[in-house]
């Protein structure tokens, strides 16, 4: 299923809300900006890299493009999972000290999109020194559910600069 940037001009029209795309991970819920939302797809075996970062699964061919695979479990520290049917790669449109490059995450599942007030995005909260927080960039109540809002910038940004020449060697 590709989604296309036309399905997501009414929420860039509107400044008060703007649309997310919602994924799960076991039990939580994360949410980014859909207009960074290039393609969903299916779960793919990936060409790994050497000495990638243990989150950097390897990189896929998508159309001729070399696109860095991140597994998001792995990225949050969380309990591996085995890839099912269900779980899917999200193409991201990532802005890095490098430039504007795609990035696929691998999440258990696509949930759905939604409109988010910006009046009800809360900031995340402070944690300490012991606990990094700075991708999140607010959560959000969402039909009884919290949903933690992704900053796939700082999140995932700061990976290319330490993957560009494993990359560029492949």
């Amino acid at each position: 299923m590709t989604m296309q940037a036309g399905d997501t001009t009414r929420a860039a029209n509107d400044a008060g809300s703007h649309q997310v795309l919602t994924f799960t991970l076991g039990d939580e819920t994360y949410g980014v900006d859909i207009l960074r939302v290039q393609e969903i797809r299916g779960y793919s075996t990936v060409t790994r890299i050497p000495q990638a970062p243990a989150h950097v699964l390897g990189v896929l061919n998508l159309r001729g493009s070399i696109v860095p695979i991140v597994d998001m479990r792995m990225r949050f520290n969380l309990a591996q999972a085995e890839y099912t049917p269900l779980t899917v790669i999200i193409v991201l449109s990532v802005e890095s000290p490098l430039g504007r490059r795609d990035f696929g995450v691998v999440v258990d599942g696509v949930s759905d999109v939604i409109d988010v007030a910006a009046a009800d995005i809360k900031p995340a909260p402070e944690l300490g020194e012991q606990v990094s927080t700075e991708f999140i960039e607010g959560l959000a109540a969402v039909s009884g559910r919290m949903v933690m809002l992704l900053d796939i910038d700082t999140l995932i940004g700061g990976d290319v600069t330490g993957l560009a020449p494993a990359v560029a060697a492949a």
